[in-house]
């Protein structure tokens, strides 16, 4: 366990990440809110003002449901449950196939159907959003319907015979030519990413429904990512595969890499196997220190490295940010050594001076290369969310209080 670095004031610091998580969550409650169709907008631009007929995406919606979840469950302030309600409301309404099960990817800004394949990140967001209100509120409604999309995915998404998780299937589960979650992602049956944020979603429900079956998932799913999708040689992930878990991949993304370290970890964790919890932080502090390749002078992390390119995308977004500050206090804590708090530091004063609106409030979508802010991204959108911010300043807090 490492010791408080000497020249820092731990109290002083948490208060700090405190003031943030009321700021951005007041963001969202104070912008976001759509008064008119119900939920939330479904995007705002940089300067906040609404995209009027936005569609509404579910991986949006799950988010905002578990950032206000969980900030209920850290501070008890009822305004945030009603809001984490809201959002419920409006993922049960509109969201959720009553046909097929599952939800759909996306909705119109009045909430009917628009794309409705079922991938499975939606699923699995979804799923962590529903868990986590139950575990504030002790509502056994929402357990229920995160047990039930646990059920979809496992029936109608797990590789019964490579294992692992297909990434996206047609409304009725059939197979679907267009797997992508983004147009910048390989069109493959399985990523990184979706298997990553199944875990994630997987060992919150086990925190409030510790089921044999949905531990041994778990166990299964660290092993995929002990092997093949984390390179023993470099430490990084390596991001799609075919159906046979061959390679499609030779970039580095940086912000996943540190986003993993700390995660898996945290399911290792929840099944309580000092052995395997052992192993898992040993390998979390190697993907830790393999993710320091994408950090700045500045103390920032950078986006992604393409190693067959030799190029660098130097963009600094939010969420890379907010990620290596968990991913880097969590090693720090693992081990000790002070180098991983000077990161940590290093990151929260850089976001302070660039990433986040002071003026208005909540983050920006992140600056380019030469320090100047990247202009025409949401504030507010499809991808961006109050999910990596918020989590971040309650991770963090979290650790600077035990």
């Amino acid at each position: 366990m490492g010791e408080l670095y000497p020249m820092e004031s731990n109290s002083s610091l948490r208060n700090d990440f405190r003031q943030e998580l009321t700021n951005i969550l007041t963001y969202w409650e104070k912008y976001t809110v759509d008064t008119e169709e119900g939920g939330f907008y479904g995007r705002l631009t940089e300067d906040d003002q609404v995209v009027a007929g936005a569609v509404k995406g579910s991986v949006l919606n799950a988010r905002i449901l578990w950032s206000f979840s969980a900030a209920y469950h850290l501070t008890g302030v009822p305004r945030y449950r009603e809001l984490a309600e809201r959002s419920l409301r409006y993922i049960k309404d509109y969201f959720m196939d009553p046909e097929f099960g599952g939800v759909y990817w996306s909705v119109s800004s009045k909430g009917l159907p628009m794309d409705t394949k079922k991938q499975v990140y939606a699923l699995a967001f979804t799923i962590y959003g529903l868990s986590e209100y139950s575990r504030a509120t002790g509502d056994a409604v929402s357990l229920e319907w995160a047990k039930g999309l646990y059920q979809d995915i496992e029936k109608h998404s797990y590789d019964l015979r490579k294992g692992g998780y297909l990434e996206a299937l047609t409304r009725e589960w059939n197979e679907i030519a267009d797997l992508r979650l983004s147009d910048k992602d390989a069109n493959e049956k399985k990523t990184m990413n979706t298997h990553l944020h199944v875990l994630e979603a997987y060992t919150n429900l086990y925190r409030i429904w510790p089921d044999k079956e949905l531990a041994g998932k778990i166990r299964e799913l660290i092993g995929v990512f002990i092997r093949p999708i984390i390179d023993p040689k470099t430490g990084h992930l390596v991001l799609f595969f075919t159906e046979d878990w061959e390679r499609r991949s030779d970039i580095i993304s940086y912000g996943h890499d540190i986003e993993a370290s700390w995660l898996l970890a945290e399911a290792a964790e929840v099944l309580e196997d000092p052995p395997l919890l052992q192993r898992v932080q040993d390998l979390s502090v190697k993907i830790a220190l393999a993710s320091t390749g994408g950090l700045r002078p500045d103390g920032s992390m950078i986006y992604e490295f393409d190693r067959t390119q030799n190029h660098r995308i130097e963009e600094r977004h939010w969420w890379v940010q907010a990620e290596a500050m968990v991913g880097f206090l969590h090693a720090w804590k693992l081990t000790g050594e002070s180098h991983f708090y000077k990161k940590f530091r290093a990151l929260w004063d850089f976001t302070r001076e660039q990433i986040i609106d002071r003026l208005h409030g909540e983050w920006f979508w992140g600056v380019k290369g030469d320090g100047s802010l990247m202009k025409g991204e949401d504030k507010a959108g499809f991808w961006k969310c109050p999910y990596h911010n918020s989590r971040a300043c309650i991770e963090i807090i979290r650790r600077l209080e035990d």
